[in-house]
């Protein structure tokens, strides 16, 4: 049997901008520490991504060890935001509504800038709590402004399989995941239940379904017809297309880049 090993870890600090590669990151309650803990949304609070403004691909994040946020993008200067205010205000993820705390009005008015449209930046308040689906959660279990879950899982097997049957290959940033693992066949994740990293217990609870965001390049914010036309012809299922598995931890921890995974269910 193949020895599975936790290859990267990546968080994205202000939901759908860039996010980026770490050698080791702390978990805390909601998910990986600082991940979708800022969060663009328009003059409603209703909230922003890259499926509406694909210039948000463009956007650096950088998050300082005492969790100061730092922005930077094309032709703009670099922002570091100079602390929370304690406004409060109602934000909406999907179906979700939490109060969220407005970052700093100078971010607000440097994201306006650079996504020619009036928006504001809010993070996640210390006392908020939001709960994940009953569906595949528990009552304790929580999340940030992720979509859905706290942590997105691919397997290298799964995007080198998918790569060959495109015409240009596309890099694994591509989709955005937290925990990417080396060692299994394509789509073995599919199979998997429960999973161990370090020590730390994940809950591998439901196929991902992928949107327009995989659709957008990185590098270029430029967007075009793949993945999703090819994923969608053998990765479909009730009308979704399906690429990596949303997991939910079962406490804190740390996890660092090289440590084993181990499938127990």
């Amino acid at each position: 049997m193949s020895t599975l090993t936790l290859t990267d870890l990546y968080r994205y600090p202000v939901k759908s901008l860039r996010g980026a590669q770490h050698p080791a990151l702390d978990i805390d309650s909601k998910g990986f520490s600082f991940d979708r803990h800022w969060m663009v949304v328009d003059a409603q609070g209703h909230f922003l991504t890259q499926r509406q403004l694909p210039k948000m691909a463009l956007i650096d994040t950088r998050v300082d060890a005492t969790g100061v946020l730092a922005l930077s993008a094309p032709d703009m200067p670099d922002i570091t935001l100079q602390g929370t205010t304690q406004q409060r205000i109602p934000v909406t993820v999907w179906k979700d509504t939490v109060e969220a705390t407005l970052a700093d009005p100078d971010a607000d008015a440097w994201l306006s800038r650079f996504l020619e449209q009036p928006c504001r930046l809010v993070q996640f308040a210390p006392d908020v709590r939001r709960a994940l689906d009953p569906d595949y959660a528990v009552p304790s279990d929580q999340t940030g402004f992720a979509d859905g879950f706290p942590f997105l899982l691919i397997s290298q097997g799964s995007l080198d399989d998918l790569n060959t049957r495109l015409e240009q290959p596309l890099p694994m940033r591509r989709f955005r995941p937290n925990l990417v693992v080396n060692g299994c066949e394509p789509y073995a994740e599919d199979r998997w239940r429960v999973i161990r990293i370090g020590g730390v217990v994940f809950r591998v609870v439901k196929p991902c379904s992928r949107c327009a965001i995989t659709t957008v390049d990185p590098a270029t914010a430029l967007r075009g017809p793949e993945p999703l036309r090819t994923l969608a012809s053998y990765r479909r299922h009730n009308n979704m297309v399906m690429f990596g598995q949303n997991l939910i931890h079962d406490g804190p921890g740390r996890l660092e880049v090289g440590m084993a995974v181990e499938v127990l269910e």
